[in-house]
């Protein structure tokens, strides 16, 4: 079994690009995620008899031989398929136009900074003489003109204007475009608009004029991009954001918008759990305090300086150890009984491994629980340093994704710090 599937909150230019790598892999399932953006989901009612389309709920994971992804790199942006994490039986391939480096590892990879994966896709159909139908041309379009701005935004090249250009010439019907391109503004968006005008504030950072808001909504109200958008225009600052933080939910949304190349809102989100463009992006942080959240935002604009609080006095210790020769038998004791979920493993006091719960998948043959630990702990680990900051841990776990870093100083392991430890930081800060 093949799939096809993209990022959570699927735009235009993701949903696009799952049409396209479908057509270029017409045996492979597409798979959409549960949450798709307001104009994608409306234009899914209405077209959903021309797009045949799956949810992540009705795929035998064990089945699938072949993961291609389109408009993301990493695992956390998919919908529910960490179990083909680490299968080393499967082909993967990706196409994105976001250059940072992700978290999956795939066999074949096309990634160029161009304005929309949609794009890429393109080329390959051109390629390959593939015929489209017009409401093809026209879904591709849209990917392609939301992403780039109807190919007004900086990010916009010329190989998006060519494939722009092929598209057009097979019948894309720029009148649907204009339907569902078009951002929704409604008198709840105006009133939210007000209100942060209201209390609109500005801040400057090495020379950037910044504006950061947070805004209490109630309920769930969708496309507010377009308020950070308007916002952005109207205070004429370099970069905005908003944090919108629901009144019945212990949650928020982080919504971001950059006029400048200096500040980039996608790399912003991407350290905050979610992901984005250079000029544009977005984040969901649970559990959140806006107040932690708009300092993490300014920490990381500010080019991610160490904070006041290092990670000494966040991590844990003293920390447990196992040498590399301990079977696994006795390490799932030691996790089950200590309630964690990894273990540093040591020479000495030299760090030389790491083993977690997500090692013993790698058990295929129930006799392997005797094995000593050095045959399934990871030897790569990253470690910090005490004097670091919880924004430069946070940053380590989110790009290499991992939920724990031992802290080391002198060669010598002298605590542990958790995504959990740093998210409590974050979200509800420490105590006086």
């Amino acid at each position: 079994m093949q799939l096809v599937t993209t990022h959570k909150n699927t735009d235009f230019d993701g949903f696009a690009s799952v049409v396209a790598a479908n057509l270029l892999f017409p045996e492979a399932h597409a798979v959409l995620p549960k949450t798709l953006n307001p104009n994608v989901k409306a234009f899914l009612s209405i077209h959903k008899d021309l797009f045949e389309t799956h949810a992540c709920g009705e795929i035998d994971l064990k089945r699938v031989q072949r993961l291609i992804v389109v408009d993301t790199s990493s695992w956390n942006r998919l919908d529910r398929l960490d179990g083909l994490k680490g299968r080393k039986d499967l082909d993967i391939r990706v196409w994105d136009h976001h250059i940072e480096k992700g978290t999956i590892r795939a066999g074949q990879c096309c990634i160029e900074p161009v304005g929309a994966t949609t794009t890429l896709l393109v080329r390959e159909l051109k390629q390959q003489h593939k015929i489209l139908t017009p409401m093809q041309a026209t879904l591709l379009l849209a990917g392609i003109y939301e992403d780039t701005g109807n190919l007004t935004f900086p990010s916009a090249t010329a190989e998006d204007a060519y494939a722009a250009g092929w598209l057009l010439e097979r019948k894309a019907d720029l009148n649907i475009l204009n339907t569902f391109l078009r951002p929704a503004y409604s008198e709840t968006h105006k009133a939210i608009l007000f209100k942060m005008l209201q209390h609109a504030k500005r801040t400057k950072i090495k020379g950037h004029r910044i504006s950061i808001n947070q805004v209490t909504i109630d309920g769930h109200v969708d496309s507010l991009a377009v308020v950070v958008r308007m916002y952005l225009e109207i205070l004429n600052v370099d970069a905005a954001f908003g944090v919108f933080v629901e009144s019945q939910k212990n949650r928020c949304m982080v919504i971001g918008r950059s006029q400048i190349e200096s500040i980039n809102v996608g790399s912003i989100m991407r350290s905050m759990g979610g992901g984005g463009h250079p000029r544009a992006g977005s984040a969901q942080i649970k559990g959140a305090s806006p107040e932690a959240a708009e300092q993490w935002i300014l920490e990381l604009i500010r080019g991610n300086q160490q904070a006041s609080v290092q990670i000494s006095d966040l991590m844990s210790f003293p920390v447990h150890t196992v040498t590399a020769e301990t079977s696994m038998e006795e390490v799932a004791l030691i996790l089950r009984t200590r309630g964690v979920t990894g273990i540093p493993v040591v020479d000495g006091e030299r760090v030389v491994g790491m083993i977690s719960r997500r090692d013993f998948r790698k058990m295929r043959k129930e006799s392997q629980i005797r094995s000593p630990v050095r045959a399934f702990m990871t030897a790569d680990v990253l470690t910090i340093e005490p004097g670091k900051s919880p924004t430069q841990a946070a940053q380590l776990m989110v790009k290499h994704d991992i939920g724990r870093l031992p802290v080391v100083k002198n060669d010598q392991v002298i605590g542990i710090i958790t995504r959990s430890d740093v998210m409590r930081y974050f979200y509800d800060l420490l105590p006086d």
